[in-house]
């Protein structure tokens, strides 16, 4: 039977309300991929959409986080939010809760053995046994959605069908289909199958928990019954510790409808937030744009709301959502009313039982209410500005929710506004010195030539006698020389390169930046660098641009952190094998005194910048985005003897040997 590889299944609400939780406080990549994983219906619907023609690259992704990876933040959000607003639609009964329960506790159960047996069987990529044994019965998965008949029963009997072919759909590759489509084959006839056939096969025995399955392990893969006996009990009580995390109860009956109406509560809030929220296309976040915002914002609550611009230690009212705002500008200094503690602290502060000041009388005043709440606009270490509303103190913990996913979401929108202005302005500039660079070497090179030409023309005039040839002979120096004051001119204001077809070349990319950086950056900060390059091929599957401003930070935040000099060592190596794909790996270390422990764990989101005055924190943010934007990674090491980034990008297609 065939099955839409993008076929809308049912999820245990406590798991989707965690991932919208992780999205909307910005969790990592990974910690958002440990919840999808942790689900059937999630994972399939990541998988569809990253392996699909939409993305232009099918067939390429072998587990979660490397799908999340390609989609980007963003359209994880969404993804996510459409996937919960689908859930709606799936009314399931008493039993029909309880089976989706059990469904869910088997599948994780043989998605950790299957990883675990990996680990101890040296299979090069667990991730991908764990997806696979998460995903083997999702036949089953399909036939709770429908209603009991014949086709139900179709499903049940020739799950192992499906899933097969919902695994070449997705472009998982044959050896995962066979995995799929041989999963209950006899441990018997497997014993010479593929290493990933072996590992799907007895996961799922094992996490039926019966003798066969202990018979089966010494089968496939020579294990003896103590040590099988002690990985299951382990898997069963990682998934008893998962469950107990999720809000999932194992014990006892289990009915959904509870969490699933929080779960609608969740959606239709979030839904509301990005519905009112539409930030005009504006380079200055500052501007009229934010007090617009205003509207919104009482729209969203229910509640009458006020804008104060913040301008240096000055707040400015500049938007009431019920009129005209009267002339009102308040010092920032004391921080003694709900205003003035928000914008000086930087969150979101409730009136509550806290000593009223006059000025919160007056704010009460003016939007005639008996409580208040002030809310910060904050992008970098900067406020933009708060939003104060006025709020029933029985409805202040619903309404502070709203408006408080209202601010996130706005302050987001704003820092990803000031990245994309600041990237393509950096971007721009630094494409300008490399091309003018680029042009004047080259122009240096054809200029030897003809210096050469034009001294044996003189010297063969000299040698002539007859004065018509020499006349000619004037001609071409005279044009040989224009030729020479033609390419000083283009040297002085070249046209840069926008050519972009180019595949990305790492090695080429840090030869030029290094030879930039000598005659500036590191001879004026005492540095000695050091270049390291693969004789392998470093060719990218990324853009220049990006690469280049990913090394400029990476290699500036380096400098910065050593002001009386050391060592900078940049380092290539390729091919890189992890996750099932060909990295292109960078190394960029430092001597210097290493990262304090306190930014250590906000260290890629934009924060107040620990290198003084004229140092925004942004830069490690941008490197983070541009690199999870290349469907990359970045990891950092970090001690007393220095710092180390290590960053790994997707290698080009058909990645060839050869030494740049």
């Amino acid at each position: 039977m065939q099955i839409s590889p993008d076929t809308q299944l049912p999820s245990l609400p406590e798991v989707t309300l965690r991932v919208l939780e992780a999205c909307r406080k910005e969790g990592s990549y990974r910690h958002i991929s440990d919840i999808i994983c942790s689900d059937t219906a999630l994972t399939a619907r990541v998988l569809a959409l990253a392996n699909s023609s939409l993305y232009g690259r099918p067939g390429e992704i072998r587990s979660v986080e490397q799908a999340l990876l390609r989609l980007g933040t963003e359209h994880v959000r969404t993804l996510v939010l459409t996937a919960s607003l689908r859930q709606l639609i799936f009314d399931l009964g008493a039993d029909q809760w309880q089976q989706l329960r059990d469904f869910w506790r088997h599948s994780l159960t043989s998605a950790l053995t299957a990883k675990t047996l990996a680990t101890l069987t040296r299979y090069p990529s667990p991730d991908e046994a764990f997806m696979l044994g998460m995903l083997h019965n999702i036949g089953e998965l399909i036939a709770l959605k429908m209603a009991p008949n014949d086709r139900q029963q179709e499903c049940l009997t020739h799950q192992a069908e499906i899933a097969a072919q919902l695994a070449q759909a997705w472009g998982l590759g044959q050896m995962a289909a066979d995995a799929m489509l041989f999963q209950q084959a006899p441990a018997s006839e497997i014993r010479d199958a593929s290493h990933l056939v072996k590992l799907v096969n007895l996961s799922i025995r094992l996490a039926q928990s019966d003798a066969a399955g202990i018979v089966a392990a010494g089968t496939i893969f020579n294990l003896n019954e103590d040590l099988t006996r002690e990985l299951s009990l382990r898997i069963n009580h990682e998934v008893a510790s998962l469950a107990q995390l999720l809000g999932v109860p194992l014990e006892h009956a289990y009915d959904g409808r509870e969490a699933g109406q929080t779960l609608r509560n969740t959606i239709i809030r979030q839904a509301m937030t990005d519905q009112v929220l539409n930030l005009p296309d504006s380079s200055d976040p500052s501007s009229e744009v934010l007090a617009s915002t205003v509207s919104n914002l009482a729209l969203l609550t229910g509640c009458p709301c006020l804008f104060f611009k913040a301008n240096k230690d000055t707040l400015t009212l500049v938007s009431d959502s019920q009129g005209e705002p009267p002339d009102m500008a308040i010092a920032a200094a004391p921080a003694s009313s709900v205003l003035t503690e928000c914008f000086r602290y930087r969150k979101a502060v409730l009136l509550a039982d806290r000593t009223v000041s006059v000025l919160d009388k007056q704010l009460m005043g003016l939007l005639r209410v008996s409580s208040l709440m002030a809310v910060p606009i904050l992008s970098e270490q900067d406020c933009h500005g708060v939003f104060v509303v006025g709020a029933d103190t029985r409805n202040m913990a619903s309404i502070l929710e709203l408006a408080g996913m209202f601010s996130e979401r706005l302050s987001r929108l704003i820092v990803s506004k000031e990245l994309k202005n600041r990237d393509d302005v950096i971007a721009v500039d630094l494409d300008q010195v490399l091309a003018r660079d680029n042009i004047r070497r080259q122009i240096h090179e054809i200029s030897n030539p003809l210096t050469i030409i034009r001294q044996y023309i003189f010297q063969l005039r000299g040698r002539l006698e007859n004065e018509q040839v020499r006349a000619e002979l004037d001609i071409i120096r005279e044009e040989l020389e224009r030729a020479c004051n033609l390419l000083v001119q283009m040297g002085e204001n070249p046209e840069p390169d926008h050519n972009t077809d180019e595949p990305t070349n790492l090695n080429r990319e840090l030869k030029v930046l290094h030879e930039l950086f000598q005659d500036g950056l590191f001879r004026d900060g005492g540095i000695d660098c050091t270049l390291v390059l693969s004789d392998e091929s470093t060719e990218l599957a990324a853009g220049r641009a990006p690469v280049r401003q990913v090394i400029l930070n990476l290699v500036r935040n380096a400098v910065e952190c050593m002001p009386q000099g050391g060592k900078l060592r940049l380092a290539t190596a390729a091919p890189v094998w992890q996750q099932g794909r060909q990295w292109i790996e960078m190394l960029i270390e430092d001597s210097g005194p290493g990262l304090p422990a306190k930014i250590q764990s906000k260290l890629f989101m934009p924060v107040q910048s620990s290198k003084g005055a004229g140092h925004s924190g942004l830069g490690l943010s941008i490197v983070k985005q541009l690199i999870d934007d290349m469907e990359g990674i970045i990891g950092y090491r970090t001690g007393g003897s220095g710092t180390s980034f290590r960053v790994l990008l997707p290698a080009a297609p058909q990645c060839t040997k050869g030494q740049i």
